[in-house]
């Protein structure tokens, strides 16, 4: 049998003890030896198998447990101990026949890992001891961020520019993370966290989209919309179909959620006609909403459309600021 050395690398953001079944198999079989004390080698020991800790060098003592044993496995870190998988290969190259080294992962990182990480960080930042200016913050300090960030990401999806949008997503989970962990400072019976925020999007999900996780019949996309907004209506018992429309939003999609609400319920409210306006301003104001309302009859999104012309005019500002050009001097005659 060719004599191994089992490098055994694991996720640092699983329990310990979770491992796969080849890990337990080669672990409870083969001598088992690790740099230090950890959490992973008290979960080894309590399912039967022994651990050393080594003080030497760990090549030669990874050597020397082959020798007498045929294969050793060594507890890896998370990264894999580089330095010694470095030293151990080149080793093994130099000195052909001692051994063969294999990489196994006792188990590793599931989809969405990077997000405990995200939480750990934020907790250091926001703890005793950490970013004095997050430990400032309050919710109504940060709402602006929240904005501001919200808005960069739509920025990079009308561009689309998907590498930003990666970036600017992150600094949007940053102020979700944030915000959640200055909720764990409330008083008693106030106070959440970030699992209770993940909890209530998971139930929330699962409630709302039947056709996939109740076996419900799945229907046309019109009708899966139907199903949410008749599920949602019950859960949230609202005395109007405009409760929960966001008032902050800017003016024009706010006028438009509205009549797509009013639309959605079935009710037929026609906008104030502008000739009746009082002065000016409300004059002003129900021009812009009967424009908004025939851009709803051509599905046309107002707040789109006057972004779009808002921005092509700034290029035209832009360009009139530059000075002009001279005219091209006209070729001497050969």
């Amino acid at each position: 049998m060719t004599a191994r050395i089992v490098l055994l690398v694991t996720s640092p953001r699983l329990p310990a003890g979770l491992l796969t079944s080849a890990a337990w198999d080669v672990v409870r079989q083969h001598p088992v030896l690790a740099g230090a004390e950890s959490e992973l080698t008290t979960a080894v020991r309590q399912a039967g198998a022994e651990v050393t800790v080594v003080d030497g060098p760990a090549t030669q003592a990874l050597l020397d447990t082959v020798a007498a044993h045929g294969t050793a496995v060594w507890l890896a870190g998370p990264a894999g101990d580089e330095s010694l998988a470095r030293e151990l290969g080149l080793r093994l190259a130099r000195e052909s026949g001692l051994a063969e080294m294999e990489l196994m992962y006792g188990s590793w990182d599931p989809p969405g890992a990077r997000l405990l990480d995200a939480v750990a960080v934020l907790d250091r930042l926001a703890s005793p001891g950490g970013d004095p200016w997050k430990r400032a913050q309050t919710h109504r300090s940060l709402a602006g961020y929240l904005l501001e960030e919200s808005y960069e990401a739509y920025d990079a999806i009308a561009a689309d520019d998907t590498d930003a949008l990666r970036e600017e997503l992150g600094d949007v989970l940053l102020q979700v993370v944030l915000h959640a962990r200055l909720a764990e400072e409330l008083p008693e019976g106030e106070r959440w966290s970030i699992d209770d925020v993940a909890g209530g999007l998971v139930d929330k999900m699962i409630r709302r989209n039947p056709h996939v996780f109740a076996g419900a019949e799945a229907g046309s996309l019109e009708e899966i919309t139907a199903n949410w907004e008749r599920i949602k209506r019950a859960e949230k018992a609202r005395d109007s179909v405009l409760d929960g429309v966001a008032l902050s939003q800017p003016a024009l999609s706010l006028a438009a959620q509205i009549l797509d609400r009013a639309a959605r319920a079935g009710l037929i409210v026609p906008p104030p006609p502008p000739d009746t306006a009082v002065d000016e301003e409300a004059k002003l104001g129900a021009t812009l909403l009967a424009l908004v309302t025939e851009a709803r009859k051509t599905n046309l999104d107002p707040e789109a459309a006057l972004r779009s012309a808002t921005l092509a005019h700034a290029d035209t500002v832009r360009a009139a600021e530059r000075p002009p050009q001279p005219p091209p001097t006209p070729a001497e005659p050969r």
